[in-house]
Parts: C-alpha cells; sequence; structure tokens
C-alpha cells in the first residue's frame, strides 16, 4: 500500500508488518521546494557576489551535486516495489541537472569577479564574451 506522509518528503510503506520496507525520497520537484531551493542559491551566490568570496558560491554547487548523486543512486538501485516512483526520481534528477547548470554559472560569475577583485590573471580567457553579454 502506498502512503504519502508529507510532499516533500514520500514515506513508501510496502507492507504493515513487522518487516516494513519503507524509501525515503527528498522530493525537490515540488513546487514549494523547487521555490524555496532556488531562493536560497540565488541568495547564496548574490551574498558571495558582494563579499567577493567564491567558495560562497560553491556551496550551492556541491550541495545540487550531491542531490544529483543520490536522486541517480536511488533511481538505478530501485527495488521492483518501488518502481512507481521512478517519474518522481526522474523528475527529480531533471531539476538537479538544472540546479548544478544554475550554480555551476553562478561559481564562474563570482569567481570571476574576485578575480578581477584581486587582479588575478586567468590562463584562459574564453569566457570573457559571455561576461560581457551578461
Amino acid at each position: 500500500m502506498l502512503e504519502c506522509f508529507s510532499d516533500t518528503w514520500y514515506d513508501i510503506n510496502v507492507t504493515k508488518e513487522k518487516g516494513e520496507k519503507m524509501m525515503y525520497v527528498f522530493n525537490i520537484a515540488n513546487p514549494l521546494t523547487l521555490i524555496l531551493l532556488l531562493a536560497a542559491m540565488i541568495l547564496l551566490i548574490f551574498l558571495s557576489q558582494e563579499l567577493k568570496k567564491s567558495y560562497i558560491a560553491a556551496i550551492p554547487l556541491f550541495a545540487c551535486l550531491i542531490l544529483l548523486i543520490i536522486h541517480g543512486a536511488q533511481l538505478f538501485t530501485l527495488q521492483e516495489e518501488f518502481r512507481d516512483l521512478t517519474s518522481v526520481l526522474s523528475t527529480c534528477l531533471a531539476v538537479d541537472f538544472i540546479f548544478v547548470g544554475i550554480s555551476f554559472f553562478g561559481y564562474l560569475w563570482v569567481d570571476d569577479i574576485e578575480a578581477k577583485e584581486k587582479g588575478k590573471k586567468t590562463v584562459d580567457e574564453s569566457l570573457e564574451w559571455f561576461w560581457k553579454s551578461v
């Protein structure tokens, strides 16, 4: 029997006996969770831009990468009784990839600002055209 106890965390109870099986999924495709995570990511990126510290912008990047690894591992090691969670995990993986892209470009942006602030020269100027257009 499938039971949903929360919008964000899914607790799947297959049996109600002593050998109860459960699987926890952090559903970031939920609209409220999606908006909150996006707001937190944007705030951290702008905080790192104001402080000119690129390691602050790396925090959401690493968090998104960890979520990507967790959702990928859950999807590829999914047991037969949890096959109905395939669509939820696939959606979470797609959102994870989008968040990794956003946080990666945010990190590159802040790193460029920090390098210019400290007067460091970058070895590769291949993204200079991109930053001038932004």
